[in-house]
C-alpha cells in the first residue's frame, strides 16, 4: 500500500508512522517539487498512491496542486487526508466525484479562535486609545464596554465555531450561530439559520464569518448586509475572501456599519498592493496568518496519524466530508 507525503512532514513523524504502519510503501513529494520512493527520484506517472496526506507544509512549500493533480488523475487513491479545512477549490469535488474519502483538518481551530478573539477584544478594550494618551503624557480614563456585555454572531460552526465559541462564552458574551443544523454542542445562546441572520445584525457587536463559501454564503457579507449591521460593529472573516463584497464594505464603513474590519482572507492572494484595504484605518490585514499558530503543525501531524489508525483499522475516520458538502 503506497501513501504519498511532503518529504518535510515525514521528517517530523517518521518514527511513529513506522510503529503504526511499517509496511507502508512511501512516495514522497520534496521540496523542490520532485517526487522520491527508497531515496531516489521517480517520474510522475509513477505515482498512484492508495492514500494521501497533504500536510499543511504543501501549501508553504507551493506544492499544492502537485498533491491535487497525483489524486484526480489517481487510479488507486481511496483516502485523503488534508490540511485544508474548507472544500472551495474544484480539485476536491472531483476527488470527491471520484469516491476518494476526504478528511479535513480541525488542526487549524484553535489557532484561529485565538487569532479571532484577540483581534476582537483589543478592538473591544480602547488599547489603541491608552497608548495614544500614554504617548503624550495625559491621564486620561478611557471607558469601555465590558465583553460580557457584548453580543457575538458566529456564522459557521464546523471545526473553529465552536472553539471560538468556547473561548468567548468564558467572557460571558451572548452567542447566537448561524448554521443548518440545530446542534450547537450546548455553547449558544441562539441557533438561527442563515435566512435569518439579518434579524440579528442590528444587535450583533462581533460578527465572524467562519462559514464555507458556496453559492448560498457567496457575497454574504452584501449591501444589505452592512444595511442591517449595528453602527460600530467589528466584522472578522476568516473564511474566505468572497463571503464579502468589497465595494459594499467600503460604503459600509463610510456609515460605521461595521466600525471596523479585521480581514484575513481575500478574494484575490496576496492582496495586491494598490488594493484600499491596506490603507484603510478602520481595516486590520494580515496574509492568511490565523491558521498559522504555533500548535497548528502538531495538532495537523496527530490528526493525520490518528485517521491513519482507523483507516487501516477500518474504522471511522475523523472529519470525512460529505457529497453534499461539494455539491455533489
Amino acid at each position: 500500500m503506497q501513501l504519498l507525503l511532503g518529504k518535510t512532514a515525514l521528517a517530523r513523524i517518521e518514527p511513529r508512522l513506522k510503529a503504526l504502519a511499517p509496511d507502508l510503501e512511501l512516495t514522497l513529494i520534496t521540496p523542490a517539487g520532485t517526487f522520491e520512493r527508497n531515496g531516489k527520484e521517480i517520474s510522475a506517472d509513477q505515482v498512484d498512491p492508495d492514500i494521501v496526506w497533504i500536510a499543511s507544509d504543501a501549501m508553504r512549500e507551493g506544492h499544492l496542486q502537485n498533491f491535487l493533480d497525483c489524486v484526480v488523475n489517481s487510479k488507486k487513491t481511496k483516502w485523503m487526508q488534508s490540511f485544508l479545512a474548507g472544500l472551495d477549490h474544484p480539485a476536491f469535488k472531483q476527488i470527491i466525484a471520484k469516491g476518494i474519502r476526504l478528511s479535513k483538518s480541525s488542526a487549524q481551530a484553535i489557532s484561529i479562535a485565538e487569532y479571532v478573539t484577540t483581534h476582537a477584544f483589543s478592538l473591544i478594550v480602547p488599547i489603541d486609545a491608552q497608548r495614544a494618551a500614554q504617548g503624550k503624557k495625559e491621564w486620561t480614563r478611557t471607558a469601555f464596554r465590558e465583553i460580557n456585555e457584548t453580543r457575538w454572531t458566529v456564522v459557521g460552526f464546523g471545526a473553529i465555531g465552536p472553539e471560538i465559541a468556547k473561548r468567548v462564552k468564558a467572557y460571558g458574551v451572548h452567542l447566537t450561530v448561524v448554521r443548518r443544523q440545530s446542534d450547537d454542542r450546548g455553547l449558544a445562546d441562539a441557533v438561527i439559520p442563515l435566512s435569518d441572520i439579518s434579524k440579528v445584525l442590528p444587535e450583533t457587536d462581533v460578527v465572524v464569518l467562519a462559514c464555507a463559501l458556496n453559492d448560498e454564503t457567496r457575497y454574504l457579507a452584501n449591501e444589505a448586509f452592512f444595511a442591517k449591521l449595528k453602527k460600530g460593529a467589528i466584522l472578522i472573516n476568516i473564511g474566505r475572501g468572497a463571503l464579502i463584497d468589497s465595494e459594499a464594505l467600503k460604503r459600509g464603513l463610510e456609515r460605521g456599519q461595521p466600525g471596523h474590519a479585521v480581514l484575513d482572507v481575500f478574494e484575490q492572494e496576496p492582496l495586491p498592493a494598490d488594493n484600499w484595504m491596506w490603507s484603510h484605518p478602520n481595516i486590520r490585514v494580515s496574509a492568511h496568518t490565523s491558521p498559522f499558530g504555533s500548535g497548528t503543525v502538531r495538532r495537523g501531524d496527530e490528526l493525520f496519524l490518528e485517521n491513519l489508525r482507523r483507516y487501516l483499522a477500518g474504522e471511522q475516520v475523523l472529519n470525512e466530508a460529505s457529497k453534499a458538502e461539494v455539491g455533489l
